[in-house]
């Protein structure tokens, strides 16, 4: 993956990546780091270099990252690693 800073364009882009084809993993960061118990509809609605947003079931929870992100590598490589820390991951 090429590596671009993380402007408000391309965090629309993986928000709309996450969403389309990543709903189980945003469920699973919903309930792992998100403190949500039974997530029924989860959707990305930001990302920055400090924290996701995700709204579920209507709410909004913020995640925050274990380091500010530097680019849309360093994203991906944290959504990654985010979701093998998850039990039950997809």
């Amino acid at each position: 993956m090429k590596a671009t800073p993380l402007t408000p364009d391309i965090s629309k882009r993986i928000c709309n990546h996450m969403n389309a084809d990543h709903q189980e993993a945003l469920i699973q960061y919903a309930k792992h780091f998100g403190g949500v118990v039974k997530p029924k509809q989860v959707k990305m609605i930001d990302l920055n270099p400090i924290e996701m947003k995700l709204e579920v079931d209507g709410d909004t929870v913020n995640i925050a990252f274990d380091h500010r992100l530097i680019d849309s590598s360093d994203a991906h490589r944290s959504l990654v690693a985010m979701l093998e820390e998850t039990p039950n991951r997809s």
